[in-house]
């Protein structure tokens, strides 16, 4: 059949396998020279797509224990995070990281080792996980941790499914008093300005800010900045109190149909980003947000990757190194607002340290665009490759549709390491996808 990843391109022929059970996960595993496991398919580009094989993991999604006095979670790779908040966060818990949508699964979780926006604070996915269960090329299991098969651990946490068929998974989530976040908006007059904000606020559990990635001059990376917190009971108005996890029902939209080409050009995109900066910026200060509306917002708008036509789009996330983010941002953004291929979701948040094997984070900003696919979108994408390498960057494959494999090699030193690990431990042998082949992996 033919399959794409969440930007709809590219698209490819292959294989599916769906099993439903784990005897049946190890009899297409074994049934297989080459394949890779696919969750939900919120990973932007090829990298959950094998043209041999892919086996979704979706129909593997039982949760099997949970441990109230620790919030330790057991459960299989193809549940849903918004299968966890929904059976958790009336309970008083929710996810100690998450990413900008609830709709993917345990184990894309893991193997792209997700970020939220208290990277700063918490780190990335692995800060909550103790121990994953890995199937390899014979259809046996291992269980791994930092303790126990660590090296098993440490690759498959961000190694996009390289290292084999995530089946299980157990995770820690943490304690929340509602389903509210109280969100404080910082409108910055230009990028320096939003990097202020994000430094003065270290200490904020939640920072993020949207981007004005079309605004030149002055107001180059004019942003939101949206600080948050988990709302506390005392937070909240007393009419909230004696149901502090009940949330307003919101009515769910659907793009009905694949946009035309000219419906995001650079005019209208434009003046959407004036809008939407021009209305954040009268609504400073605190309020309350639900939960969905601060983490997820995009999840409201079923099928929203139709906004960008038949043929998709690419997204671009890098990470810049603390040092050099102020200028490699500001050329990056200078590179689009020249080219007039704004993104109306541009992104920007702060990382913390971190030092792990393959995992994309490092201390630093992150900054994520896309782009409809056209000619002019690849040209635009290789250049700013070409900034993000030169301020000594790196790229986040679970958003990678486009990457050469010599601007991979060059972004990150630990892909040397990487390479040698799979060759040595035979994952190389089974385990691929379209991008790995693309990259050299």
């Amino acid at each position: 059949m033919m399959l794409s990843g969440w930007g709809r391109y590219p698209v490819l022929n292959t294989s599916l396998h769906a099993p439903r059970s784990l005897s049946a996960l190890q009899d297409a595993v074994r049934s297989e020279r080459s394949l890779i496991a696919r969750g939900n398919g919120r990973a932007y580009g090829d990298s959950a797509i094998n043209p041999a094989a892919t086996l979704e993991t979706r129909h593997l999604n039982r949760m099997l224990a949970f441990d109230p006095a620790n919030g330790q979670l057991i459960a299989e790779a193809g549940v849903l995070l918004g299968d966890v908040i929904a059976a958790f966060l009336r309970r008083g818990w929710f996810p100690l990281v998450t990413p900008g949508t609830k709709f993917v699964t345990l184990g894309g979780a893991v193997a792209a080792d997700v970020h939220g926006k208290n990277h700063h604070k918490d780190g990335s996915f692995r800060s909550c996980v103790d121990w994953i269960d890995v199937m390899d090329a014979t259809g046996d299991v291992t269980r791994c941790s930092r303790a126990e098969q660590p090296a098993l651990f440490e690759h498959t946490l961000g190694g996009m499914g390289l290292t084999g068929v995530i089946t299980q998974a157990a995770i820690r989530l943490q304690r929340v008093e509602s389903a509210w976040i109280r969100q404080t908006t910082h409108p910055a007059a230009n990028l320096k300005t939003a990097m202020d904000v994000f430094e003065a606020n270290h200490q904020a559990t939640y920072s993020v800010a949207w981007i004005d990635c079309l605004a030149g001059g002055a107001d180059l990376g004019r942003s939101l900045v949206m600080l948050g917190e988990h709302a506390r009971l005392e937070d909240l108005p007393h009419d909230r109190r004696r149901m502090p996890f009940d949330m307003p029902g919101k009515t769910k939209r659907t793009v009905p149909f694949d946009f035309p080409g000219f419906a995001l050009n650079a005019l209208a995109v434009r003046a959407f980003n004036a809008l939407y900066y021009r209305m954040g910026s009268r609504r400073t200060g605190q309020r309350l947000v639900d939960i969905d509306t601060y983490f997820y917002p995009l999840d409201a708008i079923l099928e929203w990757n139709r906004i960008y036509g038949r043929k998709g789009f690419a997204q671009f996330q890098c990470v810049l190194p603390l040092d050099a983010s102020e200028a490699g941002l500001s050329a990056l953004l200078e590179a689009i607002s020249e080219e007039g291929a704004g993104s109306f979701l541009a992104v920007l948040k702060r990382f913390g340290a971190q030092d792990s094997a393959f995992s994309f984070p490092m201390e630093g900003y992150t900054l994520a665009l896309d782009f409809p696919i056209n000619t002019r979108t690849l040209r635009l994408l290789a250049e700013l490759d070409r900034i993000t390498l030169d301020h000594g960057g790196r790229f986040y494959l679970a958003k990678d549709s486009h990457m050469s494999a010599k601007t991979f090699s060059a972004s990150d030193t630990r892909i040397t390491a990487f390479r040698a690990q799979r060759q040595d431990s035979g994952w190389q042998d089974t385990f691929a996808s379209a991008q790995s082949r693309r990259l050299s992996l």
